[in-house]
């Protein structure tokens, strides 16, 4: 059973094949192909934009922060002048944490820049990957276009297209038919000149056309009877024509 379903299934994949097959148009699966590598470079793109936005904003929480270093530092010293060394320690330690931040925020920025340097490159390689892409895809689609219009005009040449064999096959019906129209036609005369036919657009009865052959062989043996005869008196002329000047010669 399970050999019969992987039969059935490799039979209904091999008739998808050729459907598939047929109704795919290189052009069109190329254009598709193409657009679909110009969505991926936009997708790098958008990626290269997301990662410099978001180093931009690190960038800026680090100046801030670089801002509030400076101040605390500042506060310190002027709560130890006055003589507030618990209000310095408190902005020390408050300036201590800050810069820890400061320590962490460079290390994203760090991190983002080596991606945004990856997804650059990346995006060129791509670019350019897509430029050959679209540049082959355009001689492909040229020779297809050329060899497709070969073909059309050599089985239009040759009568080996699907319409021209139709137009073929209709002549060929429309000789035999024709061939068989006049052997009918030629059948038919010969059965009405033979009397096996009657003819009814003729007023002639079977009768009439019978004496009338009769009178045609009658027509035909006394002329040739008439010429029999003028044969036979012209010869006898002739001999003695021949015999005259014989006998004077004699004499």
């Amino acid at each position: 059973m399970a050999g019969l379903m992987s039969r059935a299934s490799l039979v209904v994949k091999s008739k998808l094949s050729k459907v598939l097959d047929r109704a795919e148009n290189p052009n069109e699966t190329l254009d598709y192909s193409y657009e679909k590598q110009l969505e991926l470079l936009q997708n790098v793109k958008r990626g290269v934009a997301d990662v410099v936005t978001a180093k931009k904003r690190l960038q800026m929480q680090s100046s801030t922060l670089e801002q509030s270093v400076v101040k605390l530092d500042t506060q310190a010293r002027q709560a130890l002048a006055a003589g507030r060394e618990d209000l310095a320690r408190q902005a020390l330690e408050r300036k201590s944490g800050i810069q820890q931040q400061l320590q962490d925020l460079d290390a994203q920025v760090k991190g983002l820049e080596e991606q945004q340097t990856k997804l650059i490159a990346n995006e060129k390689a791509l670019q350019a990957k897509v430029e050959a892409f679209r540049s082959q895809k355009e001689v492909i689609k040229a020779q297809y276009s050329a060899a497709e219009a070969s073909v059309r005009i050599g089985e239009a040449t040759t009568g080996i297209g699907e319409q021209m064999a139709d137009t073929g096959l209709a002549i060929q019906r429309a000789r035999d038919k024709t061939e068989q129209m006049q052997a009918r036609a030629s059948a038919v005369d010969e059965l009405v000149a033979a009397g096996t036919l009657e003819d009814f657009t003729s007023d002639k009865t079977q009768l009439d056309r019978e004496l009338a052959q009769v009178a045609s062989q009658s027509q035909v043996d006394n002329e040739l009877a008439a010429l029999k005869a003028e044969l036979a008196v012209g010869g006898g002329e002739a001999a003695k024509a021949i015999d005259a000047p014989a006998e004077g010669k004699a004499s």
